[in-house]
């Protein structure tokens, strides 16, 4: 039983790793995290401040991969174009769209007052 639980692990690493290698979008939020992370710690930003960053990393790398597992399995099952598949990455994307949208705001709100 633990062994199936760390082969999970695995390719739920193996999952993030295909994420960052196939996605440009993936690569921008990877800099971004990177970014995030780095710029909290030069500004030293509280625990709650960090909790709010937290999620809001969390939230835009789970909708990024469940945006681009969607968009691997409509591929698969549909390959030709359908106007329904379509419509089901375009909603996925919009999902993307919005959680960036809100966590870079959450980041606006907590960054902007330590730097003026």
């Amino acid at each position: 039983m633990v062994k199936k639980r760390i082969e999970s692990f695995g390719h739920a690493f193996r999952g993030l790793a295909t994420l960052v290698r196939t996605q440009p979008n993936a690569k921008f939020h990877l800099l971004a995290t990177i970014c995030v992370i780095g710029l909290g710690l030069f500004l030293r930003i509280s625990n709650l401040d960090w909790a709010i960053l937290t999620i809001a990393i969390g939230s835009v790398w789970a909708a990024e991969a469940l945006n681009t597992g969607l968009e691997f399995l409509a591929d698969r099952v549909a390959p030709e174009w359908h106007e329904l598949v379509g419509k089901a990455k375009d909603v996925a994307a919009g999902g993307v769209l919005a959680v960036s949208i809100t966590a870079a705001v959450a980041g606006l709100l907590i960054f902007l007052p330590h730097i003026f």
